[in-house]
């Protein structure tokens, strides 16, 4: 009975931690408990097991009430009984800190939902795990949270055409969540697709540095091209590549010459990715659709996937200072965020998303970056992330990695991502009311992409 009762005993000597004894039936990193001394009964979070000790640590979320939780307050205390937390008390917090996006079952004691805050994705996000992890399926149920719940505009940079289908809902969905979706506002934009509304960028309203990198023009090696480039708007009034060429042609410039055999000996014309009359993608983002999906992995080419994220990502920074918030979904963020990354579109896209993760914050631009491979995505990005989902990981090395940069994670909580099943996450960061271990929900809407089957006779 000694040993018990010392275990379900804690101590918090500066009101904001909590110590207990450590025995084989203490409660595991990540479990949701209440310490209740007799004058406060409070809410708190066990986060770490100091085995040589033989201590359990933890971090105290609030003072719980009848029918409320302050957040705001905690108390220290020399003896309070030490109990798990039950789905009230759970609730409780969920309403204090306005989690409500509802994303799948928790799974630490005593289960029931685990929910995001929706107002803290004003944050940037990391979202990882390796491949099979069921990481893209994962991130689709949290799209469709926010998509439902939310009036905040997304944009989805979609490599793999995973989210091509994030209109449509699937014939067995049912419920509120389904029923918001249906009324939502979302466009698929797609390279080349019967039916679908082309995904096109419009050459002559990037910036002059973003022309030049497609181009494949420097400033001083090529002078004078460069010069010429420089004032090609005031000297064609068109955004038709196919009618500058032949007005290049036709002038007695030969440095517009050059610039003429250059767009053709890059192939430049052929390229499906231009606007020529119709609608570029940064309209249609402009008309503030719930949600614009870009399909970039329909393209001939892989820089032209390159030209539309950096024509977007460019026009959304020139307009900065509107301060109208999107939220910029990156789906196999490596490939726009490598530091290995050296043509020079890459380059100017990468460097983009560094200057909207350091800066972009405060004028509504926050991404949400998704990889397998957390290693090659640039560090200066993921330093500037406040919110993490950490799906399966088995490598040491990446969760060192990330350890690095998300130490507000408890690391036991870390480590379980070696064991994690498929699905199942760990959240933590601004956007969750503690870290969460979950199991994701069933998504309302099909996935574009899937694995291909082994086929069987």
């Amino acid at each position: 009975m000694a040993t018990r009762t010392r275990d379900r005993l804690a101590r918090s000597d500066d009101g904001r931690s909590l110590v207990t004894h450590a025995t084989s039936n203490s409660f595991a990193v990540g479990t949701l408990v209440i310490a209740d001394d007799g004058a406060h009964r409070q809410l708190g979070i066990i986060e770490q097991r100091d085995e040589d000790r033989e201590l359990v640590r933890g971090r105290l979320l609030g003072v719980i009430s009848e029918d409320a939780l302050d957040t705001s307050t905690s108390y220290a205390f020399g003896a309070a009984e030490l109990a798990a937390a039950d789905n009230t008390s759970i609730d409780l917090l969920h309403r204090a800190t306005g989690a409500t996006l509802d994303v799948g079952v928790d799974l630490s004691p005593p289960g029931g939902p685990a929910r995001l805050l929706s107002h803290r994705f004003n944050r940037h996000t990391f979202w990882c795990g390796q491949s099979g992890s069921g990481k893209t399926y994962a991130l689709g149920v949290v799209l469709e949270q926010l998509i439902a719940h939310t009036a905040l505009p997304i944009v989805v940079f979609d490599p793999n055409s995973d989210f091509v289908r994030l209109g449509e809902l699937r014939e067995d969905a049912s419920g509120p969540t389904a029923d918001a979706l249906a009324q939502r506002d979302i466009r698929v934009l797609r390279p080349d697709t019967p039916g679908a509304e082309p995904l096109r960028a419009r050459f002559l309203s990037m910036p002059v540095m973003s022309k030049a990198a497609v181009l494949q023009l420097d400033p001083v090696a090529d002078r004078e091209e460069f010069n010429a480039l420089l004032h090609l708007r005031e000297l064609l009034q068109t955004t038709d590549l196919q009618q500058v060429l032949p007005t290049l042609l036709a002038s007695d410039d030969p440095v517009l010459h050059r610039v003429a055999l250059r767009l053709e000996n890059l192939g430049l014309l052929s390229w499906e990715v231009w606007a020529v009359k119709g609608r570029a993608a940064t309209d249609v983002i402009d008309e503030r659709p719930d949600a614009t999906v870009l399909d970039l992995g329909g393209f001939s080419t892989p820089e032209q996937q390159l030209v539309v994220a950096l024509a977007v990502l460019d026009e959304l920074w020139a307009r900065r200072e509107e301060r109208r918030p999107v939220l910029l979904v990156i789906d196999e963020a490596h490939n726009l965020c490598s530091p290995q990354l050296d043509s020079a579109v890459a380059v100017l896209v990468r460097e983009r998303l560094l200057q909207i993760a350091a800066e972009g914050r405060k004028f509504g631009l926050w991404l949400l970056l998704s990889t397998q491979r957390p290693s090659k995505v640039h560090p200066g990005i993921i330093s500037q992330c406040d919110n993490l989902a950490l799906m399966k990981m088995s490598s040491p090395i990446d969760l060192e990695g990330l350890a690095t940069y998300f130490g507000y994670v408890p690391a036991g909580l870390m480590a379980r991502a070696l064991w994690f099943r498929q699905g199942e996450a760990l959240f933590a960061g601004a956007f969750v009311p503690a870290p969460t271990l979950a199991k994701v929900n069933r998504r309302l809407t099909p996935e574009g992409g899937s694995d291909v089957a082994v086929p069987r006779r």
